[in-house]
């Protein structure tokens, strides 16, 4: 007769054999259709439609309905619900659309699938974007408030672009800022527009500035674009006539700076291109 302890181990291991498979009680999935793929990969240019479908499999004793959506990239669904019966799977086709502004390249997207309870499912989608790899930005609008300077950088390639700022600021009496070029801690998609600002905290009291700002960029991108910038201490001489006397004398200076400049320049040119004259004899060919 079997004892009461061999009694209960022998109907422990029935109960353990009859219970779900590890499959059913892992819950539904999410996969590309067909199989052995697992991830999906799509290719084509900007603007173009590209046709796939995922497939939502279940396992378990009891239907299951999820809700698809995507993100990276923009996918339309056939059906953003869908309900799936016990031990069925269910393939929706979807359609994955290359933005006209997608930058050439690879690109990342995942389709996610949520049922009732929270519980989510995901699969990867790989799209390489095909065209030319082109990096070229402009820097614009270039203006100084006080103690900062303004700016704005656009991507006018099809490229991301990790750029490059430096700074280069000159007064009447020569260099007042001069910074080497420095990764600033952004990153410009194609086609986008970026204001951005660059402290000056010891700008000068009194002066006329030029400013030049140059941005570049891995690729070959580079552009400089230049302000005119006028500093005076209008509030500490307000109404004695002091500024208007010193700001008078600083344009006097400067004005005197870039007269010598220029004929130092009109110099150089005539040494290195002589004036000559053909003179007229009168003596008949």
């Amino acid at each position: 007769m079997l004892s009461t302890a061999r009694v209960l181990c022998l109907s422990l291991l029935a109960l353990l054999a009859a219970a779900p498979t590890a499959t059913a009680a892992e819950g539904w999935t999410v996969a590309p259709a067909g199989g052995g793929r697992p991830t999906f990969y799509a290719e084509g240019e900007p603007g173009t439609h590209l046709q796939d479908t995922v497939s939502v499999t279940n396992p378990t004793t009891h239907p299951v309905t999820v809700r698809l959506h995507a993100t990276g990239v923009p996918i339309t669904f056939a059906d953003t619900g869908v309900r799936v019966p016990a031990r069925t799977r269910a393939d929706i086709p979807f359609t994955a659309n290359v933005p006209t502004t997608a930058a050439p390249g690879d690109h990342t997207a995942t389709i996610v699938a949520r049922d009732a309870s929270g519980r989510e499912a995901t699969a990867r989608l790989q799209l390489h974007v095909s065209g030319p790899m082109l990096s070229a930005l402009t820097v614009e609008h270039v203006a100084v408030h006080g103690n900062r300077i303004t700016y704005e950088v656009v991507n006018r390639g099809t490229t991301p672009l990790t750029p490059k700022l430096a700074v280069h600021a000159t007064g009447v009496f020569g260099t007042l800022l001069d910074r080497t070029p420095r990764t600033l801690p952004v990153q410009l998609p194609p086609g986008q527009r970026l204001k951005l600002t660059e402290p000056w905290p010891d700008h000068p009291t009194l002066d006329a500035v030029d400013v030049h700002l140059t941005v570049t960029a891995p690729g070959g991108a580079q552009d400089t674009a230049a302000v005119s910038a006028r500093f005076a201490p209008w509030g500490a001489v307000a109404g004695s006539g002091g500024a208007l006397t010193a700001w008078a004398a600083l344009l006097l200076v400067r004005l005197r700076l870039r007269l010598r400049r220029r004929r130092t320049d009109e110099g150089d040119a005539k040494a290195e291109h002589p004036y000559t004259q053909t003179e007229l004899t009168g003596v008949g060919m």
